[in-house]
């Protein structure tokens, strides 16, 4: 209205010159679209990929991606269980944001869109392959308020897909998944392949075991099968002539399923390999060390794309970091601290106790600070596996392996084991602080130590200001109860110890 009024152009020749700028600027866009595969796998954790220094593991697609492109150091899920980490990626916002969508085996509300459904909208061709791409859980009404989600579409292979459609000639998006390396695990597959168990990496939380170094053996070898199907994928864009105006990003949705890994809000469970690369708009061969959530990635994609971020997305876009031609922290007053948390993975708690493990986290450069809201509950679930709590539940929320059945049988054997056993099993205060310059593995907790206390006030009240700024309901109210009361799609919720 100012516009017209100070440059006295009458209102509808106005309203013309804007739709003008308007479909300019669209046509633009289109016409240099980028394509988009964005490659997920199951459990997948840092740091386990040649690109950062793991030896014991090969993975030369996710290595030359991190080459073409940029490596990312620091990119955390908003929570580290499949369908809240998937929810909060596909509709930009943080999982506490999305009611029953917070959850694993839940739904998605219908009023939060996918930005997948964005993309199709403003021309792109999308599809998946047989993985798929959303849950679990159920999302039969989302789909009935939006139509069949975009990425439904499943085919055998990339290939596939780009000859059964019109993508090539059409922008496109291709959302490409697998269950590995998600348990069960074939024993020995590691060192039947040729994985060398000394050389694995071995957290240090866990005990220098052999039945552990080959447990990760058989983890490795289901990663290095992911990354060859990535690679396969790059070589049939390659040959069709696509891969360079292809973003392609490569990733994992939580941490390692083993004790202290996925489910967990360390970097062993909400850290994850994360390489993109785009020769037509990046310079590669970088690394990158600015903090990145999954929910920014919606926005970037958007952003990049030519298409209206939603002023209701709480994730930042980052393109102008995949922009820049240099390495390290490259905007410094974007995002000092990262946020994640977690509310219900399975009903792992004592009848009738549907709830989860309900906690948040705070990363800087410096520390880590965690709240868990319910200190009286045990993190991974209770021990119990008699017939009156869950027959055959014990510590549910830790996928049933050869790790976790180590631990458990000889949490006594040693004072080392024992520690094992704290660390994975046992009860946590409500608060813990760890000091990443002394202790990056985050095994100390200093939340209790004098020398810390003005650090901790620091990190709970920042960790309180970004609640607030991201509508976690827990930031005015820590016993928020709504989350436990949406239902359990998956059945009983125990895994029975093997």
């Amino acid at each position: 209205m100012k516009l017209v009024m100070r440059r006295k152009i009458p209102l509808f020749q106005t309203l013309l010159v804007t739709l003008g700028l308007l479909l300019s600027i669209s046509v633009l866009a289109k016409s240099t679209q980028p394509n988009i595969l964005f490659c997920l796998a199951d459990d997948w954790g840092w740091p386990h990929a040649g690109a950062y220094g793991d030896e014991g593991v090969k993975t030369p697609s996710f290595d030359r991606i991190a080459k073409d492109g940029a490596l990312f150091n620091h990119t955390y899920v908003s929570s580290p269980s499949c369908t809240p980490c998937r929810n909060a990626f596909v509709t930009g916002k943080y999982h506490w944001q999305l009611g029953s969508g917070a959850n694993l085996w839940s739904t998605l509300p219908v009023e939060h869109e996918s930005f997948i459904h964005l993309l199709r909208d403003n021309g792109y061709v999308t599809g998946h392959n047989k993985k798929k791409t959303w849950g679990p859980g159920n999302i039969d009404s989302w789909q009935e308020h939006h139509g069949a989600h975009p990425a439904t579409d499943g085919y055998r292979s990339i290939n596939e897909f780009l000859t059964q459609t019109d993508a090539g000639e059409k922008p496109f998006f291709f959302w490409m998944g697998t269950s590995d390396p998600h348990r069960s695990y074939k024993k020995d597959s590691g060192k039947e392949s040729g994985i060398d168990p000394t050389k694995v990496h071995m957290f240090e939380h866990y005990p220098d075991s052999e039945v552990i170094r080959n447990d990760v053996a058989d983890y490795y070898f289901e990663v290095q099968r992911w990354d060859t199907l990535v690679g396969s994928a790059l070589e049939e864009l390659e040959k069709r002539g696509l891969l360079e105006n292809t973003i392609v990003i490569m990733t994992g949705d939580h941490g390692m399923p083993f004790p202290r890994g996925k489910g967990n809000l360390y970097d062993s469970g909400v850290r994850v390999p994360f390489a993109v690369s785009w020769p037509d708009g990046m310079k590669g061969n970088r690394h990158i060390d600015d903090f990145i959530s999954f929910v920014d990635i919606a926005p970037t994609l958007l952003e990049i794309s030519g298409t209206p971020i939603l002023p209701e997305m709480t994730g930042k876009s980052f393109a102008k970091l995949l922009r820049s031609k240099k390495s390290g922290i490259l905007d410094a007053n974007r995002r000092p601290n990262i946020v994640f948390g977690k509310e219900r993975h399975v009903p792992a708690q004592e009848k009738p106790n549907m709830g989860g493990y309900p906690s948040r986290g705070l990363r800087n450069r410096d520390f880590l600070f965690i709240r868990n809201y319910q200190p009286d509950l045990w993190p991974m679930g209770t021990g119990d596996t008699s017939k009156a709590n869950r027959e055959g539940q014990w510590f549910a929320d830790c996928d049933a392996s050869p790790t976790k059945d180590y631990i458990v049988e000889n949490k006594d054997k040693d004072e080392m084991h024992k520690r094992a056993f704290e660390l994975c099993f046992e009860k946590r205060p409500a608060e813990e602080l760890y000091d990443l310059s002394k202790d990056p593995c985050q095994l100390n907790n200093l939340a209790s130590d004098p020398e810390y206390r003005e650090v901790l006030a620091t990190m709970r009240s920042t960790l309180q200001k970004r609640q607030k700024e991201l509508n976690d309901p827990r930031a005015n109210n820590p016993d928020y109860k709504e989350f436990d009361k949406h239902p359990y799609l998956g059945g009983g919720g125990g895994r029975k110890k093997k």
